[in-house]
């Protein structure tokens, strides 16, 4: 029999602020909404990070997806270093779609990682809200919890304002300000309570 208390915290649906001093470069300053975490492991998609010189037109024309008048104008994010070829859409979780091939992460938020989420938002009819990224962050069993002991991540409740802001950049200060932590005084050397 295992003691209910030794499981970790289900964290799916919330955010990892990366620390100052986080040991993997790829890392650096990021926040990560996690999609799946469980005692198999962990499944997010970096939400701070524009991918260079990648855009919704570009991956719409190597897709042949067809713009039409509606299409937004939506920046395309390094999701993570795990299988960069393959494309994800972090997005408000009224949307379905056709095939409703998403994952529902919970009441504010899905994902899906299938052409016809692409082909809805071409069309102006896609989720309200979306993040397009390539590639995730994966974690194996166990693997992230050591590394939140280890003091490389803070853990926060995700909201769409953080999530979806349109500018990138002040995501990890914001993250950090939704816990009441201010960057300047955030020590890579915190204890632990």
């Amino acid at each position: 029999m295992t003691d209910a208390s030794a499981r970790p915290e289900d964290l799916t649906g919330k955010l990892l602020i990366a620390m100052p001093d986080m040991g993997d470069p790829r890392f650096h300053g990021s926040v990560v909404f996690l999609c799946v975490h469980s005692e198999e492991g962990a499944m997010g998609l970096i939400v701070n990070k524009p991918m260079p010189d990648v855009s919704l037109g570009d991956l719409l024309d190597q897709l042949e997806i067809a713009r039409g008048p509606a299409t937004p104008d939506l920046s395309v994010g390094f999701g993570g270093p795990v299988e960069l070829r393959r494309g994800f859409v972090l997005h408000s979780a009224e949307y379905h779609g056709d095939r409703d091939e998403r994952l529902a992460v919970d009441d504010r938020f899905a994902m899906t990682a299938t052409l016809d989420v692409l082909e809805d938002i071409a069309r102006g009819t896609g989720p309200e809200r979306a993040l397009l990224a390539l590639g995730y962050a994966g974690w194996g069993p166990g693997q992230l919890e050591g590394e939140i002991r280890d003091n490389g991540w803070l853990t926060a409740e995700a909201t769409p304002e953080i999530v979806f802001a349109p500018r990138m950049e002040g995501k990890w200060a914001a993250a950090l300000a939704s816990l009441g932590v201010s960057p300047l005084t955030l020590s890579s050397e915190a204890g632990h309570a």
